[in-house]
């Protein structure tokens, strides 16, 4: 029996039959007799299909498909904070509080997440669907504030854009990624100053052109 609903610890897991052909197919990039180096996707491949989460089981069960000690699989995937060894919510929201979104207004958007949901960072909504944590450098500095939920991030956020976002996912809704102030990736605010003649190409306008 496969854990899928996230709410407790199973005791069996088994990849479904789909997550089974991926991953043979995951071990298969790997020379013969390097196969534990699998080991980071199948634990992803395991939590994506266990309702974001590793329970034990799920671990136990990569660790003996790649042939290797229970042990280190489980050393694994508790050193990286990219998987979660209790159950979150539908919605696991990664608010990046280091050095450069804190100075950006990182606070803001956390309290703006515990007050919208009535939790604090760490906690799940009684209903199951928000997790929200604290979380290290995310890799968007430029576009700081920012939050990571799912697989998806959202970056110059404001309170009320953050606020906007919870709604959406409340509903069932699924808000566009990306920049919330209308900036282009990782552009200047007011938009590019070098490559302008490519911007344009690409259909955006430089800094300081109507």
């Amino acid at each position: 029996m496969s854990a899928t609903d996230g709410g407790q610890e199973a005791g069996s897991f088994s990849f479904t039959q789909e997550n089974l052909e991926l991953a043979r197919r995951i071990i298969a990039k790997y020379p013969p007799g390097r196969q534990q180096s699998a080991v980071m996707p199948l634990l992803d491949l395991a939590q994506r299909q266990n309702g974001n989460w590793l329970s034990r089981p799920a671990i136990e069960y990569v660790a003996d498909m790649l042939e290797m000690p229970r042990i280190r699989a489980m050393e694994v995937a508790s050193f990286y904070t990219m998987y979660n060894l209790k159950p979150v919510g539908k919605h696991f929201v990664q608010v990046c509080t280091t050095t450069p979104c804190w100075l950006r207004g990182s606070d803001d958007i956390l309290h703006t997440c515990e007050k919208k949901l009535g939790i604090k960072a760490g906690e799940t909504t009684a209903d199951g669907q928000f997790t929200v944590v604290e979380a290290e450098c995310l890799g968007a500095c430029v576009n700081a504030p920012m939050v990571q939920i799912g697989d998806s991030y959202y970056e110059d956020l404001t309170p009320e854009a953050m606020e906007a976002i919870l709604d959406a996912l409340a509903r069932g809704e699924t808000p566009k990624p990306g920049p919330q102030n209308g900036r282009v990736a990782s552009c200047p605010s007011g938009g590019p100053t070098t490559l302008t003649e490519m911007a344009r190409r690409n259909g955006v306008k430089p800094a300081g052109q109507d």
